[in-house]
């Protein structure tokens, strides 16, 4: 029977061959099915563009919560209010979501905090803090989409409940078009301690969106989108190329219901890619003014 052990398999670990042969034949499907796949972004579309979700989707954390440690190293605002800044940026971060209470909170606190300071003082401090606390937490993948599009020959914008100001700063430091945030009110260039409308936020992002595609002449349903967060899915509704980004859990459901496209960065994995569906336009009334005042002040 000895003679015969010549027949039975053996059990043998991989070598380093046989490895290198897996992973070449895993490239070549790959490969295989991409080459199927259509090309995006499409190289000289001008009637498309691309529409990014700031916190979590191209930043780690909230851009208000790393401006709040610029202005407090500034000295405007004592160290109990950091405090409450830091438990509310723990909190997103752990949770993966948006707490409305916080954000309105963190909102209300900022206001307040810039009251009596011109625009220009604030836009030149915003320049400091991006270096001193943003430039480190730009997820590279996204910036890798944004920078595609770019590439390709299309305009991309910041879309963001954070301060206009400072989503300009971050757009003009990444390259891109511009960005579109809230509007606080300013007096002969004095802030007043107000927004002007309302926070540009879920439902008023897509408002933003429909305004600057139609001053821009922009198909919808050939641009994309591209959040985190299940508050942004009239947003990522509106064009024919929705991203969920580090996607929250009801943006991860949503998003595997419709075959949107999934990347998730935070554990340096990419998600699977499932398709690309058709625009399903939503629409929503909240914001309107907010998104207006955003577009005449990025066209001045």
């Amino acid at each position: 029977m000895a003679a015969l052990g010549w027949l039975t398999p053996r059990r043998r670990s991989a070598t380093a061959r046989s490895v290198l042969a897996g992973e070449a034949s895993a490239e070549a499907a790959r490969k295989d099915v991409s080459a199927h796949e259509p090309q995006f972004p499409v190289r000289g579309d001008d009637l498309a563009a691309a529409f990014f979700d700031l916190d979590n989707t191209v930043m780690q954390g909230a851009a208000l919560f790393h401006f709040g440690r610029g202005l407090h190293k500034r000295k405007f605002f004592e160290t109990r209010d950091l405090a409450r800044f830091a438990w509310q940026q723990a909190w997103f971060r752990l949770a993966g979501v948006e707490d409305p209470e916080h954000m309105q909170e963190a909102r209300d606190s900022a206001l307040s905090i810039v009251k009596g300071h011109r625009v220009s003082e604030l836009q030149s401090i915003g320049e400091e803090i991006y270096d001193e606390y943003m430039a480190e937490r730009i997820w590279p993948g996204t910036r890798a989409l944004a920078e595609a599009h770019l590439e390709a020959g299309q305009r991309v914008w910041l879309v963001t409940a954070a301060p206009v100001e400072i989503a300009q700063v971050i757009a003009r430091r990444l390259g891109l078009t511009g960005a579109l945030g809230t509007v606080a009110e300013s007096v002969d260039g004095i802030y007043t301690g107000k927004l002007v409308g309302e926070p540009l936020h879920g439902p008023a992002k897509a408002e933003a969106v429909r305004a600057l595609a139609a001053a821009e002449g922009l198909d919808l349903s050939r641009c994309a989108a591209y959040s985190d967060s299940h508050n942004d899915i009239p947003m990522l509704s509106l064009v024919g190329h929705p991203y969920a980004i580090n996607p929250d859990t009801k943006l991860r459901k949503h998003a595997r219901e419709l075959d949107w496209r999934l990347r998730d960065y935070r554990t340096g994995r990419k998600a699977a890619k499932v398709g690309i569906p058709a625009a399903a336009g939503v629409g929503a009334v909240a914001g309107g003014t907010a998104a207006a005042i955003a577009l005449h002040r990025r066209r001045r």
